[in-house]
């Protein structure tokens, strides 16, 4: 019966078009069709499979009518917004205008990688293209010029760990063929997902206008890209160092979130993001004693000291229940 009903779910998505992969057109720097006498594990890692079978998840519904939250945290300087929630209930406890539409930076990965993950498989390949070469903002800094192939995994760990731009442009061009057709997939996802305050309009999260998304949405993506195996173990890595066409051989990647970076007990994850608009932003989470919790922080002065604040009530709060 479950296999059955697997089977029935793959079809229904398929018909509705969420997860079918366009493929990759000639032209604004998508990958180009291998050639006749490519090998077969080049031409499969360019232009096939089309689209892997996704696992179907319940989105986590964050509970925004209580009106009581259990923690209370007072800040000199509180975030513009957040919210501290329970992973796997939904349960709020602790929040400050979490359905408020903020710009979000670099916290749009998370879509970019959720969308990248659900239509691909870990031993394709990724074309360095001319505009993923000419980023903006942060980056991996180190891709071959050439049009050379990257592993996509690696790619991954770069926009995950360094929140590389460089890497959202590449990706976006190999799933959608576009950046463009990938961005549209990925506010269909979030449709799909049935999240109102969030819009996308980069993979990379660079623009601000018609960007943005509120508390409430990035808690149900982060708990989506923490039910990802592949992604799970990206983000809450401390450093990382894979296979990359460079001299050495090797690339050598260290988080950028503060709750890693200083060791906080249980981190998991997820993502940090910075532009002029948004401000600081951080989508933080963590794991004790089988219980997950996880903080959103919209424009924060202190993401590191305001989630380690708020996991600390959060789980001191749900100890004792």
């Amino acid at each position: 019966m479950r296999a059955l009903l697997a089977v029935l779910a793959v079809a229904a998505l398929a018909a509705v078009g969420l997860f079918v992969v366009k493929p990759a057109l000639e032209g604004d720097g998508a990958p180009s069709r291998a050639s006749d006498d490519a090998v077969p594990e080049l031409q499969q890692a360019i232009n096939g499979p089309v689209a892997p079978e996704s696992i179907v998840r319940q989105p986590l519904d964050v509970d925004l009518t209580t009106t009581a939250d259990p923690v209370r945290v007072d800040f000199d300087k509180p975030p513009r917004s957040g919210l501290l929630f329970d992973l796997d209930t939904g349960e709020v406890l602790w929040r400050r205008d979490p359905e408020r539409v903020l710009p979000i930076a670099s916290l749009t990965k998370m879509m970019t990688a959720l969308v990248v993950v659900e239509n691909s498989e870990p031993d394709w390949r990724v074309r360095v293209t001319k505009e993923a070469l000419a980023y903006e903002g942060s980056g991996i800094g180190l891709l071959p010029r050439g049009g050379k192939l990257v592993n996509l995994e690696t790619m991954l760990n770069g926009l995950m760990v360094v929140s590389g731009n460089d890497a959202a442009i590449a990706l976006s061009q190999r799933i959608g063929g576009t950046q463009g057709q990938f961005v549209k997939m990925m506010n269909e996802r979030a449709e799909q997902m049935g999240l109102p305050c969030s819009r996308f309009a980069r993979p990379d999260g660079l623009q601000d206008a018609g960007n943005h998304s509120c508390a409430a949405d990035l808690a149900a993506i982060a708990r989506a890209v923490l039910d990802e195996p592949r992604l799970a173990r990206i983000v809450k890595a401390r450093r990382v160092v894979l296979p990359f066409p460079i001299k050495g051989g090797n690339l050598w990647l260290s988080s950028h979130n503060p709750l890693i970076v200083a060791g906080y007990p249980g981190a998991t994850g997820i993502k940090t993001g910075y532009t002029d608009a948004a401000g600081q932003c951080f989508v933080g989470s963590a794991t004790r004693h089988g219980r997950r919790l996880g903080v959103v922080l919209l424009d924060s002065p202190d993401i590191g000291l305001q989630a380690t604040r708020l996991l600390n009530a959060g789980f001191r709060a749900t100890a004792s229940h």
